[in-house]
This record gives C-alpha cells, sequence and structure tokens, in this order.
C-alpha cells in the first residue's frame, strides 16, 4: 500500500553530493512512497567522476541501481525516466503529483527554471510544477553563490519555490556524514509536508534551575 496516492517526483541533476538523493530516496521508498525519478545527463557522468560507478541508462536497470544505491530493495514505489522523454507522464500538468525535489540542484538547472527553459524532461517536470502552482523544492549545492545565482534563486523563491542549501545543522550533534546529510534532506522533504527521516529536531534552549 503506497503511502499516498500521488507520486513524489525526485529529480537528480550532475552537481555534487549525490548523496543527497540517495538518502532522500532511501528514507521516501522505506516510507513506501510513489517515486517517479529523473536524473539529468549530466548526472551520469557525476557517478562517473565522484564513485566511479557506470549509471545505467535503461529504465528498468536504472530502477535497480537506484534501489540497490539506497539499499531499498522492495519498499516503496519507483519508476525512473530517461533524461530526454519529455513525453513521459511527468511532462504533462494533467499527471497529479504531491510535488517535486530537485535534489541536488545545480546552478545550471536553476539558471533554466528561473528563465522558464526547459530542454530535457527533469527540466520540463520542474517547470510543470511551478505552471500548476504545485510544490517545488530545490536543494542547491553550491559555494559561493555568485550574484547571479542569487538572482536566479531569489527569482524562483518569488514563485513560491522552496529554496532550501545543502547547509546542516550542527545542534543535533552529528557523528557521521549521514547524519549530516539526513538532517538536509529532512529539512528539504519538510517543505513538502513529509516527515520520515528521524532526526533529533530543536527544542529549545534548557533552562537550568538556578533555585
Amino acid at each position: 500500500m503506497s503511502n499516498n496516492n500521488k507520486p513524489l517526483i525526485l529529480g537528480i541533476t550532475g552537481a555534487s553530493g549525490l548523496i543527497y538523493a540517495v538518502r532522500a530516496l532511501k528514507y521516501l521508498l522505506t516510507a513506501d512512497y510513489e517515486i517517479e525519478l529523473v536524473a539529468s545527463k549530466s548526472t551520469y557522468m557525476v557517478w562517473q567522476s565522484e564513485q566511479n560507478i557506470r549509471m545505467p541508462v535503461e529504465p528498468v536497470q536504472q530502477e535497480q541501481f537506484w534501489r540497490q544505491q539506497a539499499g531499498v530493495e522492495t519498499r516503496g514505489k519507483l519508476r525512473c525516466h530517461p533524461w530526454g522523454d519529455v513525453g513521459a507522464n511527468i511532462a504533462s500538468g494533467s499527471f497529479r503529483t504531491l510535488g517535486m525535489i530537485v535534489i541536488p540542484c545545480s546552478m545550471s538547472t536553476v539558471a533554466k527554471l528561473a528563465a522558464g527553459l526547459s530542454s530535457d524532461l527533469l527540466e520540463r517536470a520542474a517547470d510543470v510544477q511551478l505552471k500548476e502552482g504545485r510544490k517545488l523544492v530545490l536543494v542547491p549545492r553550491e559555494t559561493p553563490f555568485s550574484l547571479i545565482h542569487l538572482r536566479n534563486l531569489t527569482t524562483l523563491a518569488e514563485t513560491g519555490v522552496r529554496i532550501v542549501p545543502a547547509i546542516p545543522a550542527w545542534y543535533h550533534n552529528p557523528q557521521t556524514i549521514e547524519d549530516l546529510v539526513d538532517f538536509v534532506v529532512a529539512r528539504a522533504l519538510d517543505q513538502l509536508d513529509i516527515d520520515c527521516i528521524p532526526i533529533q529536531r530543536w527544542q529549545g534552549h534548557l533552562v537550568k534551575d538556578e533555585g
């Protein structure tokens, strides 16, 4: 049984930090969400350069690949789309979704979305969320931001896009890289009203009894 009767679109671009996408997928599938996944063309190159891993192109093989990376073999529903398939279901506003998260999100993708350009399925799917007034969350992984980056992000924020930079907190006393990554992923999913990651949330300062 799916956690929701509408799927969530997971977009993955060629920005550094694919671990953010892997951890997001792990928790979403474990929580039985239905995921429509589309990775940009440059994502293939990032897997090769960062992990020396070849990501399959064929959708069924790619589903197996992502499930293996996330460590979730059977939970949830996952459908992978070729980056160039602009005729896919997620390219149409008539296909109902919970929204879309792009994690990690490159500055090239940010620029195209801010200008209303769609050169592949990921960008078209994100543009659909904008025109339909649905939730769109971007997790940019870049530093430092140039003035152009900031202006593009501001343009998107003014349209209602939620911008969640890949900046972890430290008050939860992280012990591993995964702890840092999971905090960012959890805060990004918060913007979609999805709470499926067991992170330590801020409870306020402890007040000492001085009596």
